[in-house]
């Protein structure tokens, strides 16, 4: 049971990409084999729920190079409750936005990763200890840029597994990454 567990964790959290180790002798122009697809999906059901689907492309421009573009769509909910059980507050919070990222390949299972990007977020609060209901919505916009790197292990022609520690430079007061490292794996596969 464990290992199916992590098996779903892990495709939960893949990352598809083809072409991490694409040809180097291929023609010039468009090699769908340099093409990197992939993203993150994650969720969590509770007093806290969280829904992510992040994906992503990008193409290989060289055996050190590769560069793409990332959506983020996010979605968590949190309901506080007293030692009684009440619910007195919940908050509902959506997340849109994106950007583009760079991968340097100093060694070729290593690379270094930099993501600008930028996210609209809204909050919605409802405050149960008023009556009515005390209900406010907040929108606002998060500028990030993760910086970081990470360890991509073949495991077969096309396939790898990949592991990423990023960390948020900018440190926007609104930004969903907060001060701590963000750790990312999953598995490239190879189309």
């Amino acid at each position: 049971m464990k290992r199916m567990i992590f098996a779903v964790m892990l495709l939960v959290s893949a990352q598809a990409a083809s072409a991490q180790y694409y040809q180097t002798d291929s023609a010039k122009g468009f090699d769908p084999s340099r093409l990197l697809i992939g993203g993150s999906v994650g969720f969590s059901f509770g007093d806290y729920t969280f829904i992510n689907i992040s994906p992503l492309i990008g193409y290989r421009l060289s055996p050190k190079f590769a560069a793409g573009i990332n959506i983020n769509a996010q979605y968590a909910s949190q309901r506080l409750k007293d030692n009684t059980g009440f619910t007195y507050e919940r908050n509902n919070y959506t997340m849109f936005g994106g950007g583009i990222f760079g991968r340097f390949y100093p060694i070729e299972q290593f690379f270094l990763h930099a993501q600008p990007e930028y996210n609209s977020i809204t909050l919605k609060r409802s405050e149960y200890d008023f009556d009515p209901v005390k209900r406010t919505r907040d929108n606002y916009g998060a500028p990030s840029l993760l910086l970081g790197g990470g360890y991509a292990q073949p495991i077969g022609a096309n396939s790898a597994f990949t592991f990423m520690i990023l960390y948020d430079v900018l440190q926007d007061k609104n930004s969903p990454y907060m001060n701590r490292p963000i750790f990312s794996g999953g598995i490239n596969v190879g189309f």
